[in-house]
């Protein structure tokens, strides 16, 4: 590794040492100096773009050239006549000082050579062939090239640290904005520029009255001839493992015209190639953001989908098929229809062994070995339509529905050194139907009236299943658990069972006023309201050995073993906010006042809570340049928990974990502060931001939790001891020459109360994490990315404390030889120093050639080989405030696959 991080130094050197610096100052006739004026080298010999750079606030510029050369310096600027001039430079450095002169407009327009990077307000425009070497394939392969431009471990796509929102093709929406999809499937061939859309806004009336500085959009502009034609490609293939035959079959068409276009993306493979992932589904949010976002009140609905225990990246067997359209159709300009449709479903085997040690022996908790496996299968559907109807710039409403259905289920063998085999069944049948509609109305130029409406519908009915072994005559380990829980102990097995059904109905709507009250302020008043109504009905019982079924009475918590609860919440709020900009500053102080109503009936009993709260937020930003701000914020949040905590009745979480609530719970105020800083710098070519955030929770929801040998059992209650959090990310990116480098960190500070076995202890957790990277991006010799990741954990529980050092250093290593072979490889070495003198790693590497004819050939041809060493398992370790855990997940051996890729 030390070898590679070497030669990317060397090259970087050798680089610098071959060329000299040409500086300057851009200014107009009366000798202002022009920040963001664009400057471009072109090399007389190659007719090559050689260089380029953008002036900063004092108009200066710096490029690379190379020595002894003759170049024609190009700069433009908008609204002045583009500038030309050759010059020759020989072995010293330069600077230079132009003017520039107003653009007559009556003169011929004259095309100049196209930029890579230009800057236009809060518009960044990427020339996508600029960094490009012929090695790329997808829309990523492009975007991790750009400056500023991040793909985070999650795949969405971050500019200068905030995540991008939305993502749009020649400005009609990919699947409403999601990022992955685009990514993942979008050609690169067919990309010709990248507009990232700052400080976005989606409804125009509003961009001058809200704070749009965290909103990101990008819009891929398409390269001529892609419209009003089908492009994409399709990919097949085939191959072999151990156990199996291997298949591939990918298709992806995209259809573009002035009027409408048509997406279709399929994939369908047992590779383990998931294009979308379960968890990419089920946070797949269709664009619906509640309108109560901003208004300091946080209501949980919970989540009562099913848990897969298994990662869909590390895995046995992984079988995927998922099918995606999107449309979009513009009959006229006052109307845009819109929608997609996604199904996707896998089907996965896992196999894993774990032990967990209890860290406070005080507790009497047994340490666990287990080993288990498991068969998951999930069904996923997603259906959503928009209309958008904008009649005149003064009108606009917008309608949408999203539909979701899934069909999950998963089987389950455990082994445990305290309980034995056991098998458990889970399954779950949800839906939910989520309607939105907007309403913006500009009744003059100083007055401007927002609606925002929000209904939410949801069914969720998980369904839970556990046969353990008994022994009548003996004493086991879960004996004393079925007898509390009034099970029958004399069959030969605990055959458990429970049903549960929660029905959620949410209404979320705000009527915004804005009134302007001069070029500089404006005051918004906003009138909202949140109602809630969930229902929760569960029951636990136990299969007899006959087919019937037998509903105990525990001989704790009242005899509650079955639930019957109704909880309605309302807020109703009055918000008033006032935004002023004076100087480098945005100020936006403001407040909320809420009317909150709480009831919850179960059993007969009716318990309430109606009370008022005053809810201050505060938010200043300093633009401190036109590219680089420093913004802060603080809110008080009120925060509600859903009707499982609620609940009296026991609730089976699993066959060791029970459950039950407490009817007078009441909410947890939290207080959040926010320090956020970016610096997007194209004039020495360093990006810069920082993100630190600090949360303290008053009357937090803690759980009260009790053991019985590893049998959990666990009720609710506020606590008076505050619990906290900080975390801190920045990043810094600086690009030499034709090499860039990288440094994230990250810290992360938590203090959590915890209450087990009667006693209170403090649990505080540090993580810091730092990853320097160096990346290449040369447009003829191949190219690598080195990454380095070295991360610290420590846990203090309760007087017990443990460490974990981690160490990953990676490399990933891309070369496109005679223009027509492509070899791909990546590799990662992971260790983790488990602090007692232990430490454990595992390898990843993956490889990829390719051959075509050339860039235009329509036929590739290619082999892929993933899990080259091929590694039979990963290794995991962690702690919590409860316990230390360690793991080994067993994963797909090596794979090789042949495949054709014909591009349309």
């Amino acid at each position: 590794m030390k070898q590679l991080i070497f030669i990317a130094l060397l090259l970087a050197t050798i680089s610098s040492q071959a060329q000299i610096k040409f500086e300057g100052v851009v200014q107009d006739s009366l000798n202002t100096p022009l920040e963001l004026a664009n400057v471009i080298a072109i090399n007389q010999q190659s007719k090559a773009l050689e260089s380029y750079g953008i002036t900063d606030e004092n108009g200066r510029f710096k490029l690379q050239l190379a020595k002894n050369g003759t170049f024609e310096i190009q700069i433009s600027y908008v609204g002045m006549q583009t500038f030309k001039e050759i010059i020759t430079v020989g072995e010293s450095d330069m600077d230079r000082e132009f003017t520039l002169r107003a653009e007559n407009m009556l003169d011929e327009v004259e095309l100049v050579y196209k930029m890579p990077v230009t800057v236009n307000g809060d518009t960044i425009v990427y020339n996508a062939d600029s960094f490009q070497n012929g090695t790329e394939r997808k829309l990523e392969d492009v975007l991790e090239k750009l400056p500023g431009v991040e793909i985070n471990e999650d795949g969405q796509i971050e500019v200068e640290g905030k995540v991008v929102n939305k993502l749009m093709v020649n400005g009609k929406d990919f699947f409403d904005g999601d990022t992955k999809l685009a990514t993942k499937n979008i050609p690169s061939k067919a990309v010709d520029k990248i507009q990232v859309l700052r400080n976005y806004s989606e409804v125009g009336q509003l961009r001058s009255v809200t704070n749009n500085q965290d909103n990101v959009a990008m819009n891929i502009k398409l390269k001529e001839g892609k419209e009003n034609f089908w492009f994409g490609n399709v990919t097949a293939g085939t191959g072999s493992s151990p156990e199996k035959a291997l298949y591939l079959v990918q298709p992806k068409l995209f259809y573009y015209s002035p009027k409408y276009s048509l997406n279709f993306i399929g994939d369908f493979n047992n590779t383990g190639e998931v294009a979308l992932t379960r968890r990419d589904i089920r946070n797949f949010g269709g664009g619906f953001r509640s309108p109560s976002r901003s208004s300091g009140t946080s209501l949980n609905l919970g989540d009562n989908s099913l848990s897969f225990l298994t990662n869909q990246a590390n895995a046995l067997e992984i079988e995927n098929k998922l099918g995606t359209a999107n449309f979009s159709y513009s009959p006229n300009a006052a109307l845009d229809l819109s929608g997609f449709f996604i199904y996707n479903s896998s089907r996965i085997l896992s196999r894993e062994t774990s032990f967990i040690q209890y860290t406070d022996p005080e507790l009497g908790i047994p340490d666990e070995a287990t080993e288990q496996t498991s068969n998951e299968r999930s069904n996923q559907g997603l259906l959503k339509l928009s209309a958008s109807y904008q009649p005149n710039l003064n009108n606009q409403m917008d309608y949408d529905i999203l539909a979701r259905i899934s069909n999950d289920g998963q089987n389950q063998n455990v082994f445990s050194s305290v309980i034995g085999n056991t098998r458990q069944l889970d399954e779950v049948t949800p839906y939910s139907i989520n309607q939105n509609l907007n309403y913006y109305y500009t009744l003059d130029e100083n007055n401007i009236f927002a609606l925002e409406a929000q209904h939410l519908l949801r069914n969720e009915d998980p369904f839970y299943n556990a046969v353990l072994v008994n022994d009548p005559a003996g004493p086991d380990a879960f004996d004393t658990t079925a007898e509390a829980l009034g099970l029958d102990t004399s069959l030969n097995a605990y055959d458990l069972g429970q049903n549960r059904k929660i029905k959620s109905n949410q209404l979320d709507a705000k009527l915004d006023y804005y009134h302007i009250l001069n070029t500089k302020s404006n005051l918004n008043l906003t009138l909202g309201t949140i109602l809630s109504r969930q229902e929760f009905n569960s029951d636990i019982f136990q299969f007899l050995e006959d087919g019937s079924t037998f509903e105990p009475t525990p001989t704790f918590n009242d005899g509650l073993a079955v639930n019957d609860t109704e909880y309605n919440f309302s807020d109703i709020y009055l918000g008033v906010h006032y935004r002023v900009k004076t100087g480098i500053f945005t100020i936006t102080p403001g407040f909320s006042a809420h009317a909150y109503g709480n009831k919850n009936i179960q059993f007969g009993e009716t318990v309430t809570d109606n009370f008022f709260r005053f809810l201050p937020d505060f938010e200043t930003r300093l633009q401190l340049k036109k590219s680089e701000a420093l913004t802060l914020r603080y809110e008080m949040r009120n925060q509600f928990t859903d009707v499982t905590r609620l609940a009296r009745g026991l609730v089976l979480n699993n066959f060791n974990s029970i459950q039950f609530g407490e009817p007078d719970l009441q909410n947890a105020l939290s207080h959040n502060v926010s320090l956020f800083y970016s610096s997007f710098n194209l004039f020495n070519y360093t990006n810069v931001f920082a993100r630190a955030a600090y949360s303290s929770n008053i009357d937090q929801i803690r759980s009260l939790t009790n053991f019985e040998s590893v049998i959990r059992t666990s009720t609710f209650f506020n606590s008076s001891f505050a619990d906290e959090n900080f975390n801190f990310f920045g990043r810094i990116q600086r690009t030499f020459g034709k090499v860039r480098a990288t440094l994230n960190a990250s810290f992360n500070y938590s203090k959590i109360n915890q209450f087990i076995q009667g006693q209170q202890s403090l649990n505080e957790g540090f993580t810091q994490t730092y990853t320097p990277g160096l990346r290449t991006n040369f447009k003829i010799a191949p190219n690598i990315s080195l990454r380095y990741r070295y991360s610290v954990t420590n846990n203090n529980q309760g007087g017990g404390e443990t460490t974990f050092i981690t160490n990953a250093p990676s490399i990933d290593f891309d070369a496109y030889i005679w223009k027509k072979v492509t070899l791909r490889s990546d590799y990662t070495y992971t260790n983790q120093d488990l602090g007692n003198g232990n430490s454990q790693s595992f390898q990843t590497w993956n490889a990829t050639l390719s051959y075509r004819k050339d860039r235009d050939a329509k036929w590739e041809y290619e082999i892929r080989a993933t899990n080259i060493l091929d590694i039979d398992s990963q290794v995991r370790n962690s702690a919590n405030n409860l316990s230390v855990f360690s793991s080994e997940t067993f994963i797909q051996p090596r794979f090789v696959t042949f495949r054709l890729v014909y591009t349309l």
